[in-house]
């Protein structure tokens, strides 16, 4: 991947995609095959064609699970950009490796909270949304 993308933002950017893709897909592929007979029968029985069956039948049965989907794909692409951050250039990675590299613990220490609690609200507002859609749907 660095051979191709080099250290920058594009090799962030295709991680994310070669990683963070395939954990939405599959929930995706298995949500749409686990929807309940019913609920087809139910939409053909309303005539309803295929757009209408599905923006009203196929997607409020899915999202729950494609919800699930991203969050997974949230949380490895974002142990990978953390774990390609330490090759960075500039920003917070080249930050961080420069104070373990002087052996500033305070910065070190702050950073990490920073980095953390960074992930820890966008994990909980996906979290939030994933509850409610399961509530909703």
């Amino acid at each position: 991947m660095l051979l191709v993308f080099g250290l920058g933002i594009s090799a962030r950017v295709a991680f994310g995609a070669m990683f963070g893709i395939p954990p939405i897909a599959l929930s995706t592929i298995g949500a749409v095959a686990a929807v309940r007979p019913v609920l087809i029968k139910l939409g053909r029985a309303l005539r309803l064609d295929a757009l209408a069956m599905t923006r009203i039948v196929l997607v409020p049965a899915v999202l729950p699970e494609i919800m699930t989907g991203v969050r997974l794909g949230f949380s490895v692409t974002l142990i990978g950009i953390l774990g390609e951050m330490f090759a960075a250039r500039r920003g917070l990675g080249y930050l961080l490796m420069a104070a373990i590299g002087l052996h500033d613990v305070s910065l070190i220490m702050s950073l990490t909270f920073v980095l953390t609690t960074l992930a820890v609200c966008a994990s909980a507002v996906l979290l939030t949304l994933d509850r409610r859609l399961r509530q909703r749907f």
